[in-house]
């Protein structure tokens, strides 16, 4: 029988990126205002370009955040300041501010859910069954062992390497590089598992000089040689599957990039939501994160669904598994749960959505408490949903996220367990 091969590719940008940088800049007055006000609803919106940051949405909160402050700390730790910033520059850029109140409309059907205001109103109920999902929509959760973290393999290599090149940036190992920046990564399957790596490709924001030399040609060769040894050699050497001889290795393949970041590109919230997710390994219900509170479900249904997945396949029900959770505005119970084990499931997926029903709460305030969401900001110093908006939202290892946890694999395990001695 002839083995089935395939090519599968995903991307990710460091934090310098002009996407991400609005991604962070969103989430950080996310994280002010939660710190002072866990129940501030928040929806930040950002914008970059040359010379500008502009923040605007709805934010319903009892306490002031100065948010051009926030801005401008966060523009300058992601290294857009002076001549570093290759351009952009935190202290000179103007930003502007456009925020309203979240609508009275919305808030009425996320304040009380739909449940809730059905029953008799003398009726106590807690707040698990009170708060409704704060807009319609589908969120998708997944996770396979293809790696240690429960990710596809070429997401989480595209991650490693960005996050390393915007390491050796900060810490003065290649001092020369600059903020914005992206990696690449396609992976050859066979039979549906990893088996080598096809390509791997850099492409880095750096200045016009190094080390005196404005020659291009030399300065690329020099940016060729220091990635491949200090960002590409260094993330693949604590790998199991590794470049060979056959691997197709590119850096900076457009051939200069000194112009970058808002300056070369502008910038949006939530426009790198394939990169925030499973590099298009599994499917995406189209809601971006960053900037939204947590009664959004565009966010934390796509944590809790990355949570039961990742449990399901930690208890060894499936190889691979796909849930998606689907919402309506005001209403507190998901409208579907639906299960997809690609063929995978130890147990079929009826019965792996009947102990995903059975052992998950998946109600916007049963999410936001489990996840202890609202504090999560304050907990981490102000600083949490910052860290998230670059490098991945699932699949973390380097910061603590409830939704990692595998606490519920046990437990999926022996209801499985129970199905099959019924059987």
């Amino acid at each position: 029988m002839t083995s089935k091969k395939f090519l599968f590719t995903s991307e990710s940008v460091t934090e310098g990126h002009p996407d991400k940088v609005c991604d962070q800049i969103s989430d950080a007055i996310l994280d002010e205002f939660l710190t002072k006000d866990p129940h501030a609803r928040v929806a930040a919106e950002t914008t970059a370009t040359t010379g500008m940051v502009l923040v605007c949405g709805e934010i319903t909160s009892n306490c002031y955040v100065d948010i051009p402050h926030v801005v401008r700390r966060t523009v300058r730790n992601i290294g857009y300041a002076g001549s570093a910033g290759g351009g952009f520059d935190c202290d000179t850029c103007a930003v502007l501010t456009s925020i309203d109140e979240q609508s009275v409309d919305i808030a009425g059907g996320v304040n009380k859910a739909l449940e809730s205001r059905s029953q008799n109103s003398d009726t106590s109920t807690s707040e698990t069954d009170n708060i409704g999902a704060g807009d319609q929509g589908i969120m998708f959760g997944y996770a396979c062992n293809e790696t240690p973290e429960l990710m596809p393999l070429p997401i989480s290599l595209a991650h490693k390497l960005s996050y390393r090149l915007a390491q050796v940036r900060k810490e003065g190992i290649l001092s020369y590089l600059r903020p914005d920046g992206k990696s690449q990564v396609t992976v050859e399957y066979v039979d549906g598992k990893p088996s080598r790596i096809h390509t791997v490709l850099l492409s880095t924001q750096h200045a016009a000089e190094i080390n005196g030399i404005s020659d291009n040609a030399k300065i690329q060769a020099i940016i060729q040689q220091d990635l491949r040894h200090c960002v590409i050699d260094y993330v693949f050497e604590k790998e199991a599957i590794k470049p060979d001889a056959e691997t197709i290795i590119l850096i900076n393949p457009s051939g200069r990039f000194v112009v970058g970041g808002p300056q070369g590109d502008s910038g949006l919230t939530g426009r790198k939501i394939i990169v925030d997710t499973y590099g298009g390994y599994s499917r995406h219900g189209g809601g971006a994160f960053s900037g939204k509170d947590p009664t959004k479900v565009d966010r934390s249904a796509a944590y809790a669904a990355r949570y039961v997945a990742k449990n399901i396949v930690a208890a060894g029900l499936a190889d691979k598994c796909e849930i998606e959770l689907a919402y309506a505005i005001g209403v507190a119970e998901p409208v579907s749960i639906f299960v997809d084990t690609f063929g995978t499931g130890k147990i079929s997926d009826d019965e792996i959505s009947a102990l995903v029903r059975s052992n998950f709460d998946l109600r916007p305030a049963a999410i936001i408490s489990n996840f202890d969401l609202r504090n999560l900001p304050a907990k981490n110093g102000g600083k949490f949903y910052q860290k998230l908006a670059a490098y991945g939202h699932v699949g973390r290892t380097d910061i603590i996220v409830p939704w990692e946890q595998l606490d519920k694999a046990d437990d999926l395990k022996k209801a499985a367990s129970n199905l099959c001695a019924l059987c």
